[in-house]
């Protein structure tokens, strides 16, 4: 094992989980920062467009990708026979934010300016007088044929004023602002522009036959993003990139006892996740005696509804479990949706100091005071009686604390890829997650010890609960 590895050994969960996020700014980032941690523990990958019959055998470890922003991992026990049923604890990978338009060049009032798409639902006035740096992946199109790369360009390129008061005395009554004409970001100044020698404003009509990259984006822009790949410009030929605030994860409070960062909805969850899942496969003969699969399963674009090919709304997850069946019978993947278990880790909503009205009395969660169990009336989560009462009796045993809340009467409930998987592939299933503040915002903010708790729990839940299910006799 190499120095670096040991030190990551004796890493405090927290702050593993914040070097984590510092290597995550996109749903791509975080599936690489994942495959990572899963072959540190000796997952083997595979593909989807490949076989798995003569692969995939008891006591083994894989994983697979879908668009480079999903991510499933698994590790099969040693006495799995198909229909034995698979435990899973599913996130996601995305969060709210500003992704570039397919044509993001703009210029006015003398500035170089980047078109961007509001992606799920972001408090976007948190946007404002930020740091903006960039991230993503870009599609190459060179003699080895067309691949997708990650990149990242980590210093503060991009910015988006906010007027000055003097300019607007109602901003102090009410922050208004329309997304499509005032939350664009700014590069630069169309003089800096022409004096660097690079002009990106060159050959602004984009409506011509010329269909290259630099027709569409600002020169610099495709220059900066080509020399991070090694490529020459023409050979970048689109991308999917996402603007994400520079200041990194941290701790904070005058006790350290905060994580201040963007993404924690739902990073956090997916972090504890893997954490969990290669903790409990190097627990001494935990998954030898395990007689079930234990599943990872990280999702892309929860954040706008999971209805795309690598969404939880999507067939990935069906696709998997029936071919973990071979050997089985016609009925094989029917009975092992039966066995099987779902967790459904999303973040939660703790509550606020300054808006406690906003939370139900008795349903109030703190952070560092465990995870939260969701209950909804309308289905808007998935914990039922039976799922709620399996995983407090594993808590309990575990010594985990944890919190239940439903949301007021009187106010909306969000949702989870919960009910999406649950409906779909008929699996027990239940929604929890850590407490956290200012979700959706540039900048949220969690509890340092709820990330070991949260790892505890999943931990728990891969070692233990094939054995537990046993006990139950709730059809």
């Amino acid at each position: 094992m190499s120095d670096s590895n040991q030190n990551a050994q004796y890493l405090s969960p927290s702050d593993r989980f914040i070097e984590f996020m510092n290597a995550s700014p996109s749903p791509y980032h975080a599936v690489e920062s994942a495959k990572e941690r899963l072959k540190k523990y000796f997952f083997t990958p595979l593909s989807e467009k490949s076989s798995w019959e003569n692969t995939v055998k008891p006591n083994g470890r894989y994983y697979f990708t879908r668009n480079g922003s999903t991510i499933v991992a698994f590790a099969v026990g040693g006495k799995y026979k198909p229909g034995n049923g698979v435990n899973i604890v599913g996130a996601h990978t995305d969060s709210p934010c500003l992704k570039l338009k397919p044509i993001s060049k703009k210029t006015g009032a003398g500035y170089l300016k980047v078109g961007v798409q509001t992606y799920g639902g972001g408090l976007w006035h948190t946007w404002f007088d930020r740091n903006l740096a960039l991230a993503g992946v870009v599609m190459i199109e060179d003699a080895c044929g067309l691949r997708q790369q990650l990149v990242r360009i980590s210093d503060p390129i991009a910015y988006i004023p906010n007027l000055a008061i003097h300019l607007d005395r109602t901003q102090t009554d009410a922050f208004r602002f329309n997304n499509e004409t005032h939350l664009v970001p700014i590069l630069a100044t169309v003089a800096k522009d022409l004096n660097s020698g690079v002009c990106s404003t060159k050959n602004d009509d984009v409506n011509t036959l010329d269909d290259s990259i630099e027709k569409k984006h600002h020169t610099v822009l495709v220059e900066k993003l080509a020399s991070l790949v090694g490529v020459d410009p023409k050979h970048i030929v689109d991308f999917d990139l996402c603007l994400y605030d520079q200041n990194p994860c941290m701790l904070g409070g005058i006790y350290k006892e905060f994580i201040h960062s963007g993404r924690l909805d739902n990073l956090n969850s997916s972090f504890c996740a893997i954490e969990a899942l290669v903790q409990s496969v190097e627990e001494c003969q935990s998954l030898s005696d395990d007689d079930r699969i234990r599943m990872v399963a990280l999702f892309d674009n929860e954040e706008v509804g999971s209805r795309s090919a690598y969404g939880a709304d999507s067939s990935l997850l069906t696709d998997t479990i029936h071919r973990l069946q071979v050997g089985g019978d016609n009925s094989s993947y029917e009975i092992a949706c039966a066995n099987s278990f779902l967790i459904s880790a999303d973040m939660a909503h703790a509550v606020h100091p300054n808006y406690p009205e906003k939370h139900e009395e008795n349903h109030s969660p703190m952070m560092n005071k465990g995870i939260v169990i969701k209950i909804n009336a309308g289905q808007r989560y998935c914990t039922t009686t039976a799922t709620s009462a399996m995983i407090k009796m594993l808590a309990n045993n575990n010594n985990i604390c944890y919190q239940e809340f439903v949301v007021r009467n009187d106010m909306p409930s969000g949702s989870t890829i919960g009910p999406l998987m649950s409906s779909n592939l008929g699996i027990r299933s239940i929604d929890v997650g850590n407490p956290m503040l200012s979700m959706h915002s540039i900048r949220e903010t969690m509890g340092v010890d709820d990330v070991a708790t949260a790892i505890n729990l999943f931990k728990a839940f891969f070692i233990e609960f094939s054995k537990l299910d046993r006990r139950v006799t709730i059809d």
